[in-house]
């Protein structure tokens, strides 16, 4: 007899896994059909179009979601999503499923000025995560926001400066993850696992010969960079050419006058590092190498462009150290 309890559970069990799968296969082909959207407010998903229904979590700014229906209640417009929720933010768990929203906060494919709209909540949430005491997260909804325009608009005028905030964001907070672990800094580059480049290199593929490009693969610089010296020529050494090949393939980088700098002070610091070695001829060398790297740095200099204007007055500063003989690196400090 209890054989037979078992059997008949096991039937049922399996009849219910078996609807389950069905009508979960018959969600993912009805969205398949239907547009691409996200959120530009994080906003509560409803078991039914009802505020007061029952809440199944929550859908943040920039999550990919499916349109899946429309309907009004009481003259006010609802949209039906298969979206990824929220489940918790502090463990930053989360899954797919369906239900309502208020429709005013859905943007899709066929939103008018869509990609503007998108854009426009990005910055938004970039700005807020510039912020002492900006929203939670508001970073991460950026990010998710410029793919989401990328993704969605491929033909829009602002697609490949989305793609390209989306890519630095996500650099951004991981250099700034790498940052808050002591013992990363202290491993020599090929120990350290190098950041995924992945969003940059997808940016100069989709994006070539673009400020755009030229930006990513600045970034990608930082993957190449050493951990920590440790009172070592070889790495500003290295780190210096890098930078200035940087600047020589991409003349026209908005980041063109930032990697000669980073070059030039990467001379200067040798300038310190050669001399407490004794080895004199070396160190003037790089004075000069500095030297002439910073006049690059303040011909390049637009004061007319915000983003470009502090590079002047920085070389001018960096040359009047080292001609004043002003250290510009305590190379007793690295070594230790």
């Amino acid at each position: 007899m209890a054989c037979s309890l078992n059997n008949a559970n096991m039937f049922t069990l399996k009849r219910a896994l078996l609807t389950l799968c069905m009508a979960l296969a018959a969600t993912t082909a009805l969205a398949a059909d239907k547009e691409h959207g996200t959120v530009i407010s994080e906003v509560t998903l409803f078991v039914t179009p009802d505020p007061q229904a029952q809440k199944l979590g929550r859908v943040t700014r920039g999550r990919d979601i499916f349109l899946m229906d429309h309907t009004t209640v009481d003259n006010k417009p609802w949209d039906h999503l298969l979206a990824t929720v929220d489940v918790d933010l502090e463990r930053e768990t989360a899954r797919e499923i369906s239900g309502w929203v208020p429709a005013n906060v859905v943007v899709t494919t066929s939103t008018p000025n869509g990609d503007q709209i998108i854009y426009g909540e990005a910055v938004d949430s970039e700005n807020q995560a510039e912020q002492r005491g900006g929203r939670k997260n508001a970073a991460d909804d950026a990010r998710r926001l410029y793919y989401r325009l990328y993704e969605y608009f491929p033909s829009s005028p602002l697609a490949g400066e989305a793609l390209w905030r989306a890519a630095d964001i996500l650099w951004q907070l991981e250099k700034a993850d790498i940052r808050r672990r002591p013992s990363s800094r202290e491993m020599s580059p090929d120990m350290r696992t190098p950041m995924d480049d992945q969003t940059l290199r997808l940016v100069m593929k989709k994006f070539p010969h673009t400020p755009w490009a030229d930006q990513a693969a600045f970034n990608m610089i930082d993957n190449k960079l050493c951990g920590s010296w440790k009172g070592e020529t070889k790495c500003p050494e290295k780190e210096s050419e890098l930078y200035e090949k940087y600047a020589r393939e991409h003349p026209q980088s908005p980041k063109v006058a930032e990697a000669l700098f980073n070059a030039a002070w990467r001379q200067g610091a040798l300038v310190e590092m050669y001399r407490t070695q004794h080895e004199q001829d070396k160190s003037e060398k790089a004075r000069k190498k500095a030297m002439e790297l910073a006049q690059e740095v303040a011909a390049k200099s637009n004061e007319n462009d915000p983003k470009l204007a502090d590079w002047k007055p920085r070389a001018m500063e960096f040359m009047y150290s080292l001609q004043q003989g002003i250290p510009t690196y305590d190379a007793e400090a690295d070594r230790k």
